[in-house]
């Protein structure tokens, strides 16, 4: 079969929006195939076994959750100081929370890796790639946040987003409160 990125990536994200309201049991080919709207046995011909199924929608997930390049440009040329990283830690947040549907499919995804080797794997490949992407871009630019900071932060924003996408136990506090509160306490 000819390699078509567009069929593929709107595959994808019928399979991400499966997955966010369906959960790990819903997510099936035929399932994937009546939320793209395409004919029955499309996304096996893309994704012949759910394994490929799951790394599609992995790829697809980290693809649309990259940072857009102009903030990382403008980020690595302002000062380089808390003010900035928090902007950085908002901008994470605002993109995933732009699309609850994507970060809901992602914690669905690492909760169906705690029971399947083979999505631990693919999402813990791309989970350590981001992570050590972000060491880098924070030495290389002068941001205060070394290799526990930065790890705290994911644990942070991790707890956060679980927070306000399911049970929320306090909506009074903004996410920008939040996020600048992790910012002064664990970079002090």
């Amino acid at each position: 079969m000819a390699r078509n990125d567009g069929r593929r990536s709107a595959l994808a994200d019928a399979g991400i929006r499966v997955l966010a309201d369906e959960g790990g049991r819903g997510l099936t080919h035929r399932a994937v195939d009546a939320a793209a709207g395409v004919p029955r046995g499309t996304a096996s011909n893309f994704f012949p076994t759910r394994d490929d199924l799951v790394a599609a929608l992995v790829d697809r997930i980290e693809e649309r959750l990259a940072p857009d390049p102009d903030a990382v440009t403008r980020l690595s040329q302002g000062a380089l100081d808390r003010a900035a990283f928090a902007e950085h830690l908002r901008d994470l947040v605002r993109r995933l929370s732009a699309t609850p549907h994507l970060a809901l499919a992602l914690f669905e995804l690492r909760l169906e890796a705690a029971r399947r080797p083979s999505v631990a794997a693919s999402l813990g490949a791309w989970r350590r790639r981001d992570f050590e992407a972000d060491v880098a871009f924070s030495a290389s630019a002068g941001l205060p946040a070394g290799r526990v900071e930065l790890a705290l932060f994911h644990y942070a924003i991790d707890g956060l987003m679980l927070d306000r996408l399911t049970a929320p136990m306090d909506e009074s506090l903004s996410i920008e409160t939040v996020v600048d509160e992790y910012v002064e306490r664990i970079l002090r």
